[in-house]
């Protein structure tokens, strides 16, 4: 763990929570991915943070911030994790009754979190801004320029609104390639030759004709071929 910070030479607040019920060893895991990183950051590791003690770190963060913003107004924006550390608690002694009348002591860990947040310096947020900048990401900075410019008595500056009036190219849509001449109008108005209605009217009654003679003729030869002539039998 590195060395405290002193609140009075950097602001800041710090919160803390005392007898947490866990031990020091397991707060310390996620005290680890907080240190020293921004207040989104942070926020967001102890959100995925599948651990138990993420949810306690989370609460102590969240009381930090909150003393950082209403007793020594600080943007919570420009605030950062300092430091972070945990300190071993009193020991809870239990017993569990085991066989043969015996018993068997169990010792529950205690702990106490604490958390100290503190503005990040002008350099730093300069970083910052300008990596989120280049990255195409909004921040904080546009309100406190904001708040800067209301306390100076200027206007604020406005952002850029994008041109609605943009006029659509249409001069990529080629409609040469839509071939009429390919369309044929007869069919399209339902307009058919009566002639050749007539001409397949009639074929079909042809057909229709010459299968029914087919048929007769095939059952007048199957009944031929069961007649039995007597001479022949004789």
């Amino acid at each position: 763990m590195s060395g405290l910070i002193d609140l009075d030479v950097i602001a800041g607040a710090k919160a803390t929570h005392r007898f947490a019920r866990l031990s020091a060893s397991k707060a310390r895991v996620v005290l680890n991915l907080i240190r020293d990183e921004d207040l989104g950051l942070a926020r967001d590791r102890l959100r995925f943070c599948e651990r138990g003690a993420a949810e306690v770190v989370a609460k102590v963060l969240e009381s930090a911030v909150a003393n950082a913003s209403n007793n020594e107004q600080l943007d919570p924006d420009e605030l950062y994790v300092a430091e972070c550390w945990a300190d071993e608690g009193p020991v809870l002694k239990r017993w569990r009754p085991r066989a043969r009348g015996r018993a068997t002591r169990i010792l529950k860990q205690t702990c106490h979190i604490t958390v100290v947040v503190a503005q990040l310096s002008t350099d730093e947020l300069a970083m910052r801004e300008a990596r989120l900048a280049a990255s195409g990401a909004t921040t904080g900075a546009v309100s406190r320029a904001a708040r800067v410019a209301a306390s100076r008595g200027e206007a604020p500056a406005e952002a850029d609104e994008p041109d609605e009036t943009a006029e659509i190219d249409t001069a990529e849509i080629d409609t040469a390639e839509i071939d009429t001449a390919d369309f044929d109008t007869a069919e399209i108005d339902g307009s058919v030759d009566e002639t050749e209605i007539e001409a397949g009217a009639d074929t079909d009654a042809e057909a229709v004709a010459e299968g029914t003679q087919d048929s007769d003729s095939s059952e007048a030869d199957a009944a031929g071929s069961d007649v039995v002539d007597p001479e022949k039998e004789i």
